[in-house]
């Protein structure tokens, strides 16, 4: 009981130093966003956004000193050997919980450039978020369903349209990309419901990768396919911020971005296949790495 009264005042006092380090960059990052709104100027609106890159990446530097001040965590990360904040990337991760954002911004901090996901489009009306974004240039996603199209013809492809413009404002610059395949968390009534062929994944979403893929296309200069493991189990950020998770571990493999993975999933039917069989192979070779993790850790507690 003295415990868990104790991870909650832990708790508290994280989340109010998460929230007072956040006001803090607020401000300058929507006094640079202001700017490069009003002053649409090509060569101004590059220094704003190297300004609004500055102070997220200190915003996220400073979130992980203080989980390095409130949590005792164990991280055992491989693979981050090489990596260049010059190049482009895009990182493809299974999703469990919401504290694999907080472990993938603070493994890649200074590493690579600073990570963006992409986000449906609609978002970008959400309070004081939407306009972050903005600033922060994140690619917006427009998806119609199939419904909407067969009413809509005259719409069919804008969608994939709408995205590709988007990201053609990361032509020429170093980015890095995220994507969770899955396109939710791993949980068991849905991977139950899914009917997924592997133990520990949900089944992959080809068709937003491959649209990730084709619309960064040449740019990428490496896929880094990224792997989170818990070896207490699957915790709430909650639970994380009372101090309940002790250990992360991150695998990390480094991919190249062929000509046989970019094309157009949409409209090219033998691609599509060839896209999928590819992964499926590599989601096949992740749900490996979380057999073999578990199977790893569970062994060490029964020798300890």
């Amino acid at each position: 009981m003295r415990e868990k009264i104790t991870g909650q005042f832990r708790a508290i006092a994280f989340l109010l130093l998460l929230i007072m380090n956040t006001l803090f960059w607020m401000i300058p990052l929507y006094i640079s966003g202001i700017f490069k709104f009003l002053i649409p100027v090509t060569k101004f609106r590059k220094i704003c956004n190297k300004s609004v890159t500055y102070v997220c990446t200190r915003w996220n530097s400073w979130n992980n000193r203080v989980i390095d001040l409130m949590q005792n965590v164990r991280w055992d990360v491989q693979g981050l050997e090489n990596l260049k904040k010059t190049d482009s990337y895009l990182i493809l991760c299974n999703h469990q919980t919401w504290i694999d954002i907080l472990v993938l911004e603070k493994i890649f901090i200074d590493k690579i450039p600073f990570l963006k996901f992409f986000i449906k489009q609609e978002l970008i009306w959400i309070p004081v978020l939407g306009f972050s974004w903005w600033a922060l240039e994140f690619p917006f996603m427009k998806r119609y369903s199939k419904e909407f199209l067969e009413k809509n013809m005259h719409l069919k492809g804008k969608d994939l349209e709408i995205t590709r413009n988007t990201c053609k404002k990361f032509k020429g610059l170093p980015v890095s990309v995220m994507n969770f395949v899955e396109g939710t968390r791993f949980i068991p009534q849905k991977h139950k419901d899914q009917q997924s062929p592997y133990k520990n994944l949900l089944r992959p979403r080809a068709g937003g990768t491959a649209l990730a893929l084709d619309a960064l296309g040449e740019q990428l200069q490496t896929i880094l396919n990224v792997t989170i493991y818990y070896p207490q189990g699957v915790k709430s950020i909650w639970q994380f911020f009372c101090g309940e998770v002790n250990e992360v571990v991150v695998r990390i493999e480094k991919l190249p971005v062929t000509q046989d993975i970019l094309g157009d999933y949409f409209m090219d039917p033998e691609f599509k296949s060839r896209f999928q069989v590819w992964l499926n192979g590599l989601w096949e070779k992740k749900d490996a790495t979380l057999t073999d993790l578990s199977q790893t850790h569970d062994s060490a507690k029964i020798a300890n």
